[in-house]
């Protein structure tokens, strides 16, 4: 190995040896700081702790050390729970500030809807519905509700037959012709009178028809009737 390579390589230690001294000024110089602000946080510390026990003595509170340790161990153990709890109402925070504009909307659409139902009369509909409410409490009893129950079926169905067009249509019928009669000026039939008017193609269809309608009405009281003893 020659000269000049020798003094490269003692060059090259140098600079090494140079890059670790700084290296360790940097840490010395760390520790300095770290420790001066350990120095400073100890007595803003003790000031601290000594102002909270003047204060604690004056307003008449005692403090349990051990307590007080406890508490502080606690804390350090779930630091990473109320880490968690403070992400957690941060994001409440958020959720509430997005949610905000749209509920206030809600708001005011609710308001604007109640009001339009008030106008239209819905509001009034509503409280004088309440009377038809106290007046069918008042006029049934508790049997009959329990009757209104057992026979709510029949009930139904014979609402659904009567809604038929066709029986809405006999009905009208017999509401026009009722409606067109004098029940003041209804003419006198002797027997005489009424046996001649039975030759009238009217009055025939009308006996047939209500012959027709009893004994209809017969043949299904009995079926109801054996379906029951059944």
């Amino acid at each position: 190995m020659n000269e000049k390579n020798m003094q490269e390589q003692i060059d090259a230690i140098n600079r090494k040896l140079d890059l670790v001294l700084e290296e360790i000024q940097a840490q010395r110089e760390i520790r300095k700081n770290l420790s001066d602000l350990s120095s400073d946080l100890s007595i803003v510390g003790k000031d601290i702790f000594s102002s909270t026990v003047t204060e604690l003595d004056n307003a008449g509170v005692e403090i349990d050390g051990e307590a007080v340790k406890v508490l502080m161990l606690k804390v350090i153990r779930n630091i990473e729970t109320l880490n968690e709890l403070f992400d957690m109402l941060e994001s409440t925070y958020d959720l509430i500030h997005d949610v905000s504009p749209v509920l206030h909307q809600i708001g005011l659409d609710g308001i604007k809807v109640m009001n339009d139902l008030e106008q239209k009369g819905y509001v009034d509909f509503i409280k004088e519905s309440k009377k038809i409410i106290d007046n069918v409490v008042t006029h049934f009893t508790s049997e009959d509700v329990r009757l209104l129950a057992e026979n709510i079926v029949t009930i139904l169905e014979t609402v659904k037959n009567l809604t038929q067009p066709e029986m809405l249509g006999a009905i009208n019928n017999g509401v026009v012709v009722y409606k067109s009669l004098d029940v003041n000026d209804i003419p006198e039939y002797s027997l005489f009178k009424a046996m001649r008017a039975m030759n009238s193609p009217e009055l025939r269809k009308g006996l047939g028809f209500m012959i027709t309608f009893l004994k209809n009405i017969a043949k299904e009281s009995e079926i109801k009737a054996k379906k029951d003893k059944q």
